[in-house]
C-alpha cells in the first residue's frame, strides 16, 4: 500500500507542477494568491464532479480565501523545493512606493499535457477562461460566496481551519452522498495507483 501511496503522490505532485505551469501560461496576473484561489477551483470542481481532488493538495480556510498552505510557503525563492526549481522560476518583486511586494512565476519547463485526464484539461482551460485578465483582488468574492466550502468552514471551524473536500457537494438531488465518495474515492485512488488514469 505504501508504493501505491507513493504513486499517487508522484502523479499528483507531477499533476500540481502541470496546473501551475498552465495557469501562469494561460492568466494574466498569475502570482501567488491568485494561483491559490486557481488550484483551489480546480482540485473543488473535479471533487465535485468525481469525488477526487486533481493535485491532493488540502486547503485552508484563511482570511483572504482558501490556500493549500504547503504550496503557498513553496512558492517562495527562500522555501522552492527542488521540482519547482526545476519546474519554475520564481521572483519576489517589490511593488514601487510601496512596502508590499509579489511573487513573479515564470515556467522553465513545458506544460505537459500527457498527464491529465480530459476532464481535467477541460477545468484547466474553462478556469484559465473564466479568470483569464483578473487580479487576484478580483477574485475574492467568487472564493467568498455564501456556503462556499471556505465558507462554511469559516462559520462552522473557524479561520485557519482545514476545508472539507466534502463541503464542495450540493444539496441538488442526485448528488453523491458522503458514503458515496469516499467508498469512490477508495477504489479509484486504488485503480488510479495501479493501472493509471485513462
Amino acid at each position: 500500500m505504501e508504493i501505491i501511496t507513493a504513486l499517487t503522490r508522484a502523479k499528483r505532485r507531477e499533476k500540481l507542477i502541470n496546473a501551475i505551469i498552465y495557469f501562469v501560461r494561460n492568466t494574466k496576473y498569475c502570482h501567488k494568491l491568485k494561483l491559490m484561489k486557481l488550484l483551489y477551483f480546480l482540485d473543488f470542481w473535479h471533487f465535485a464532479q468525481t469525488g477526487k481532488s486533481v493535485t491532493g493538495l488540502k486547503y485552508k480556510a484563511w482570511e483572504k480565501g482558501p490556500v493549500p498552505p504547503k504550496v503557498y510557503h513553496e512558492i517562495d525563492p527562500e522555501n522552492n523545493p527542488e521540482d519547482f526549481e526545476k519546474a519554475f522560476f520564481v521572483e519576489r518583486k517589490e511593488i514601487k512606493d510601496t512596502d508590499k511586494y509579489y511573487f513573479k512565476i515564470q515556467p522553465k519547463k513545458k506544460f505537459n499535457k500527457n498527464i491529465f485526464s480530459k476532464r481535467e484539461l477541460m477545468l484547466l482551460e474553462g478556469i484559465s477562461d473564466l479568470f483569464r485578465d483578473l487580479k487576484s483582488k478580483d477574485m475574492i468574492r467568487s472564493t467568498h460566496f455564501k456556503n462556499s466550502p471556505w465558507d462554511r468552514t469559516k462559520q462552522e471551524k473557524g479561520e485557519s481551519e482545514w476545508i472539507d473536500y466534502l463541503l464542495a457537494l450540493d444539496d441538488e438531488q442526485g448528488s453523491h452522498t458522503e458514503e458515496d465518495i469516499k467508498d469512490r474515492q477508495e477504489i479509484e485512488n486504488k485503480l488510479y495507483d495501479i493501472l493509471g488514469e485513462l
